[in-house]
Formats: structure tokens, C-alpha cells, sequence
């Protein structure tokens, strides 16, 4: 089971090749973060493979794993898109699509055929991609008058958030990123410093 502030994804995109009674399918595995992207990708593959069969795909996006996307592409329904999607559950990924090119080899190879090769295709890109955990991570941002510098330092050098900006004006603030499951400790220690408060986002 893994924690509930990690997620995994793929660092690269990778291919993989599946052939099956002369129908040739290619996946191309690629790490995505928005669905603008996703868009431009499958723009992107629909024209260079502009004389396959079938274009499918299956994309997951968050750390939640709730945004996700299944499409045939004009294979019968439930035989492409579902079992890339599955591939993509099984191995845990987000932050990812996955696009299976068919090229038709003049053989018919079926409805369990097809979900076989589908899910073949998706394996072997996701076999030859890199895949890397992540942690969620949360910012806060804290205010606090110049002398407490010291005692917000100290926290900082403790608990170890990545510092993503600072100003020290007459009133000292500072933005720090930190893994989820550790923001409530960090937050914690932070609004017992004399004069800090933290920044509730808009």
C-alpha cells in the first residue's frame, strides 16, 4: 500500500511494439500533467500515424487518480481503451497517456483478440518507461516580524520544506513546500512562533 502523499508516474516517454496476426500495435507511454497536453499529444500522433487503423488511448491525471479517460477510437467498444486504462491501474501510474496505434494486418483478431493486444501493446510501453514516485506536496506561507527570523529558521532546518520564496521587509514572509502528510507538524510548529500567521489561501 503506499503512502497517501506519493504517486507514481513516468519520467520519459517510452514505446513499446505488440504484433498479433500481422496487425502491428505501437504504444507510446507519456508523462502528462494537464489535458491541454493530452490534447496536443493526441493531435500530435493522430497526424503522424494519420494512415493507421485506430488511434486508442487511455490517460490518468492527479495524484488522486480520479480525472481518467478511456477511448476506443473505433475499435469495439470496452476492447482498447479499457484494458490500456487497466494497464496503467494495474502498474499504480498517473500523470500519464498512453496511445496504441493499430495498424491492421488483414486479419480479424477478435474482441478478446483485440483487449489482449491492446493491453500487450500498453504493457510493453510501460515495461520500457522509467517510473518514479512522487509526493504530494503542499505550500503554506507564513508572515512574521523580523527578530522571529531565528525561530522560523530553526523549524525550517528541522522539518527540511523547500523554501520557494522569502522577503524579509519590516514584516518577514516565506513560502515553503512540503510533502502532505508532514504539512500539519510544519504548520503546527510554525503558527507557535510569537507574531506568525500563516497565509490561508484565497
Amino acid at each position: 500500500m503506499t503512502a497517501e502523499d506519493t504517486y507514481k508516474t513516468i519520467v520519459e516517454p517510452s514505446e513499446g511494439i505488440y504484433t498479433e496476426k500481422r496487425s502491428k500495435f505501437i504504444a507510446i507511454a507519456l508523462p502528462v500533467r494537464t489535458l491541454d497536453e493530452i490534447k496536443a499529444h493526441l493531435e500530435t500522433y493522430q497526424k503522424k500515424y494519420y494512415d493507421a487503423r485506430h488511434v486508442c488511448y487511455a490517460y490518468m491525471l492527479g495524484a488522486a487518480r480520479k480525472d481518467f479517460r478511456a477511448n476506443d477510437n473505433g475499435e469495439p467498444s470496452g476492447t482498447a481503451g479499457k484494458p490500456i486504462l487497466g494497464q496503467i491501474n494495474s502498474n499504480e501510474l498517473t500523470d500519464i497517456l498512453i496511445i496504441v496505434v493499430r495498424y491492421f494486418g488483414g486479419i480479424k483478431l477478435g474482441t478478446s483478440g483485440l483487449i489482449v493486444a491492446y493491453k500487450a501493446a500498453a504493457a510493453e510501453a510501460i515495461s520500457a518507461a522509467t517510473i518514479i514516485e512522487k509526493t504530494v506536496d503542499e505550500e503554506v506561507t507564513v508572515m512574521f516580524e523580523y527578530p522571529f527570523m531565528n525561530d522560523i529558521m530553526r523549524i525550517v532546518k528541522e522539518e527540511e520544506p523547500e523554501i520557494l520564496s522569502q522577503s524579509y521587509d519590516m514584516d518577514c514572509s516565506m513560502t515553503l513546500r512540503i510533502r502532505r502528510s508532514m504539512m500539519p507538524k510544519l504548520r503546527a510548529r510554525l503558527e507557535k512562533v510569537e507574531t506568525a500567521r500563516i497565509l490561508e489561501e484565497e
